[in-house]
């Protein structure tokens, strides 16, 4: 059908769902329109920014009769950055849309029936859960300034705080951002090509702060930026001069120079120590993490006996867990680095029946099986894209009865659970995890085990 209005229109929604992204949905004479920072029962004022053939998209101008679960952001930036999506969402209401976001990937995507998903483990502060910090900064009358970018865009929104932050990423933008303005040093501008600071990035860990600071070149004045992060930071165990002279969107180039520290900093999680480099992957909520690790491992029911797979092992988190509850434990991961990581924090733990393959899972598990190798249990947690086939296909015929499988997209879980399921796995348990409080993104941990397993949901 065709809009029945045009670009500039401003129409009278209501708003009777949301979208996978956090946008609430309704329909205006039959057609498809998605506004966001909306809520389902609500009454909107919205003015028409895009239409397609088959939707349109508004933005809000006035909530007319507002849903019961609406609350007042705490953020004054919020609506202008594009982080949170759901600040203006109760707590409660927000668990409950990641729970029916799960459920409906997988009844629609997967084609799963009759499955229970579990309510969303959710937490006690929903507030400062970040661990890691990425800030950009830009040019002002008065210096150099941070911020967040807007919504799919690169344009920067100042703040002086973000409340899903750790504040020691607020205090180390501030002192680089100090540091730039008294030494007449200009941040990095898109459009022009010239400038110098680009971005800080932190890592907040249990043993301690870790901070890059990240130039097009040189790092003028380096002593005073040292001494400012310090004084600002009392934690910062490494300081890291990351050099990024590239006309790109990534945000650290290539190379790296250690200018205070060590190279790494040390999380503990689950009675374990991982030393945590600038290139290092770690989720970045750390309570909530080990909720969602200790879930995949207590889904496997481990005797101690077992030999299991960790697929997409990073630097070991997972993978050491397991070899604390069973006989021995394979991580397989295809970044060298990562594994790198994996085998330092072993030595690290003094776990000695933990062994770490670099290689795609597609290709290392078949290899590892033609030689003899068979696993109980996999765990695996791949990237948003999900798994690919030839993973799964690898995982099911590797003999392993159970598999837990932590994901971070609604519609890639479903998909290759539908997988899975013709392999001849069925459901035991979906469980979401809470890991990013204010946006629409959610963490599932599913169990799965052989059908001639006798263990029910």
């Amino acid at each position: 059908m065709s809009a029945p209005f045009k670009k500039n229109d401003d129409i009278t929604l209501e708003i009777t769902g949301m979208s996978s992204e956090g946008s609430g949905v309704g329909r205006y004479e039959g057609f498809a329109v998605f506004v966001p920072f909306t809520l389902p029962g609500e009454t909107v004022s919205a003015h028409i920014i895009k239409v397609t053939g088959s939707y349109a998209v508004g933005k809000l101008m006035e909530v007319i009769v507002p849903s019961p679960e609406r609350v007042d952001p705490p953020c004054p930036v919020f609506k202008k950055c594009g982080g949170c999506t759901l600040m203006h969402m109760s707590y409660q209401a927000q668990l409950e849309y990641k729970r029916n976001a799960v459920r409906d990937a997988l009844v629609r995507l997967g084609g799963f029936k009759d499955i229970e998903v579990k309510p969303v483990i959710g937490m006690d502060e929903p507030a400062r859960y970040r661990n890691k910090g990425s800030f950009p900064f830009g040019n002002t009358d008065i210096g150099v300034t941070f911020g967040l970018y807007a919504q799919r865009s690169h344009r920067l929104v100042p703040t002086s705080d973000c409340i899903i932050e750790r504040e020691t990423a607020i205090r180390a933008a501030e002192a680089a951002a100090d540091w730039a303005s008294a030494n007449g040093i200009p941040a990095y501008d898109e459009v022009t090509k010239r400038g110098v600071i680009r971005h800080v990035v932190t890592r907040s860990c249990t043993g301690g702060a870790a901070v890059c600071v990240v130039t097009t070149g040189k790092l003028p004045h380096k002593d005073d930026l040292i001494e400012r992060i310090k004084k600002a930071v009392p934690e910062v165990r490494s300081i890291v001069h990351n050099v990024n002279p590239d006309d790109t969107n990534a945000i650290c180039g290539k190379e790296d120079r250690l200018i205070y520290g060590s190279e790494t900093v040390v999380q503990n999680m689950g009675g374990l120590d991982f030393e945590v480099s600038r290139e290092s992957f770690l989720q970045v909520n750390p309570v909530q993490t080990e909720k969602l690790y200790s879930l995949a491992i207590e889904g496997l029911e481990l005797k101690g006996n077992e030999t299991v797979a960790d697929v997409f092992c990073g630097i070991g988190t997972i993978t050491l867990m397991l070899a604390k509850r069973a006989k021995s434990a394979v991580g397989i991961e295809y970044v060298e680095k990562a594994v790198d990581d994996a085998k330092r924090n072993a030595e690290l733990n003094g776990i000695a029946n933990a062994d770490f393959i670099c290689g795609a899972a597609e290709t290392a598990l078949p290899e590892l099986i033609g030689k003899g190798r068979r696993f109980d249990a996999v765990t695996l947690d791949p990237p948003r894209k999900g798994a690919d086939p030839e993973v799964l296909k690898a995982i099911a015929e590797c003999g392993a009865e159970k598999i837990a499988y932590v994901s971070c997209s609604p519609a890639t879980l479903a998909r290759d659970l539908k997988l899975l399921a013709g392999y001849g796995f069925r459901i035991v348990s979906v469980q979401p995890v809470d890991m990013f409080p204010m946006t629409s993104h959610v963490e599932t941990v599913v169990t799965l085990f052989q059908t001639n397993r006798q263990s029910e949901v």
